[in-house]
């Protein structure tokens, strides 16, 4: 297929390569003969059963060895193959595997840069086989493929053939962690259509690293992976308690990508929650579809507590917590449903100050009169939403910049005009701070290309599921245990987590800066006014750096 699809995209390529594989043809094949000759001595020297093919490269693989290797027909190295299939002897067809390995490597020298061992850790896919290339008569390239014929049966028949061997082996293969994860996706109801095809993509378009568990055990991930992939891929809880790694005996980030041969060590504590940033470094369809199950089952939990409090808070007010009021919230608030007002006073993004404005604004009875025409209208919206609903839609309400995620000054573009939810970038103009513009603007690629040093990331979130990062400086006096103290009313705040802390004492006295995470401004105030309580805290206030 690959060389019917040159033949029609690439004319003249393909008959170019064709006719030079014509005018050689015969002796390609004399030399095929010699090369199998000589194997066949090593073989029937040990009573092997076998079968050789050999044959010259596709047309296809010799073009695209052309173009990514820069080299014409002529220097194209490799363009035999020969395909070895035997017929085991013994249940350990892996030892004969490598007992043929050894067999050619007698009669020819091999590269070892260009050895693949799809033997002792089968691709994904279920494919088995043993790849070398070795230096021929007259010191031509060769690629010798070793396989069994159960591995030839399914690398030239599919997963079915597969399981005409699977009897009696209770060995998971490679085939059946792929079809596991396949099952997950499907069984996953929580995914969109789109989103189903994305992680599809993933799990089926990959390429492969090996690592290592702390025991030894080898595992196969996607290039790229990170240590929270790996960390979900032993388990789902491990990967939902984690909360570090180490890589070959080094402290890393969860964001911290692997490669081949790392030996890798997950760190996890009781307490630790996803965070919705995990979604924006892991790269396996398994970690994404956990995190987001994960962040949902939070975010009911958030809701529930917050429907709890709102209840209380309207019952202390004199105001019947009902259908009604709860409406009339929803659109004071500007939200779809219900679900989204409880997950808001839940997580404080919604505070008592707020909640006395509508109070405020709904005895006014000038703007009831009004109001009480616009409920008719979306009351029965709304009760249809306030039944239904149980997720919560984003309010896209900020833009932040970089890795970091700050809050900076911009503009929107008017070329593009990006709207909340957009796919956007950040460019830093000459005159007029950071302009906005949507992924695909028409301007897009020229900006990238002509300007990719002020080009800065950016995106658009929802300040009330959000967390922000927050610097604040503690002085006061130097005393046993202060930090101690500290750090445990930060650790006491639930959804509160410590970045980095720098403090230093100086004859009787101490100032620090400590990073944190918070959700929203009021969780900032509570925190800074539980840390001014502390034995020996003078000031706390919030500043821009470290």
């Amino acid at each position: 297929l690959e060389d019917l699809g040159l033949k029609y995209t690439e004319p003249e390529v393909y008959n170019g390569i064709v006719s030079r594989i014509k005018e050689s043809k015969g002796d390609q094949q004399n030399y095929l003969e010699r090369f199998t000759n000589t194997l066949k001595t090593g073989l029937d020297k040990e009573n092997f059963s076998y079968e050789i093919k050999g044959r010259f490269k596709s047309i296809f693989s010799i073009r695209r060895k052309m173009l990514s290797q820069n080299v014409t027909f002529e220097e194209v190295y490799d363009k035999f193959a020969i395909r070895i299939i035997y017929k085991p002897t013994l249940e350990d067809e892996k030892f004969e595997a490598w007992k043929i390995y050894s067999i050619v490597t007698d009669y020819f020298k091999s590269n070892p840069s260009r050895l693949r061992d799809w033997i002792s850790q089968p691709k994904t896919t279920g494919y088995e086989a043993l790849h070398i290339t070795v230096i021929g008569p007259d010191a031509q390239w060769v690629e010798v493929q070793i396989r069994s014929e159960r591995m030839n049966e399914i690398a030239e028949k599919g997963y079915a053939a597969h399981f005409k061997y699977k009897q009696g082996n209770d060995h998971e293969s490679g085939l059946e962690n792929w079809l596991n994860k396949l099952k997950e996706s499907l069984e996953n109801q929580s995914l969109s259509a789109v989103d189903f095809v994305e992680e599809f993509k993933l799990n089926l378009y990959s390429k492969e690293i090996y690592v290592f568990t702390p025991k030894g055990q080898l595992k196969s991930l996607p290039k790229d992976a990170t240590a929270l992939d790996f960390a979900f891929s032993i388990h789902t809880d491990i990967g939902l308690k984690c909360r570090g790694a180490k890589v070959n005996g080094k402290l890393v980030p969860l964001s911290h990508r692997l490669n081949s041969g790392d030996q890798i060590e997950v760190i996890t504590t009781s307490i630790n929650k996803p965070n919705v940033r995990w979604l924006d470094f892991v790269i396996t369809a398994r970690a994404k579809t956990k995190i987001r199950v994960a962040l949902k089952e939070e975010e009911k939990k958030i809701a529930e507590e917050g429907k709890e409090v709102l209840s209380r808070k309207l019952r202390h007010l004199k105001i019947p917590f009902n259908e009604k009021t709860i409406n009339e919230l929803v659109t004071y608030f500007k939200l779809k449903t219900s679900f989204d007002l409880f997950y808001r006073f839940g997580n404080g993004a919604i505070d008592n100050t707020q909640l006395k404005a509508f109070i405020g604004q709904r005895n006014s009875t000038f703007l009831n009169f009004f109001k009480s025409k616009l409920r008719r209208k979306t009351s029965k919206i709304h009760k249809e939403v306030i039944e239904d609903s149980d997720e919560i839609t984003d309010k896209f309400d900020s833009i932040v910049f970089g890795k970091e995620e700050e809050k900076l000054d911009y503009k929107i573009s008017k070329c593009c005009n990006p709207i909340p939810g957009d796919k956007v970038f950040g460019f830093v103009t000459i005159n007029e701070g950071i302009k906005v513009h949507k992924k695909n603007c028409p301007n897009a690629i020229s900006l990238q290309s002509n300007y990719a040093y002020r080009i800065i990331s950016a995106k658009w979130i929802d300040s009330t599921k959000q967390d922000f990062k927050v610097i604040l400086n503690i002085d006061g006096v130097d005393k046993s245990g202060i930090v101690n103290n500290v750090t445990r009313v930060i650790s006491n705040n639930i959804g509160v987590f410590i970045y980095s802390i720098n403090i230093a004492g100086n004859e009787g006295v101490f100032d620090g800066k400590i990073s944190l995470s918070v959700k929203n401004s009021s969780q900032l105030n509570k925190l800074i006014k539980s840390i001014q309580k502390v034995d020996g805290v003078k000031n706390v206030k919030r500043i821009n750096r470290m």
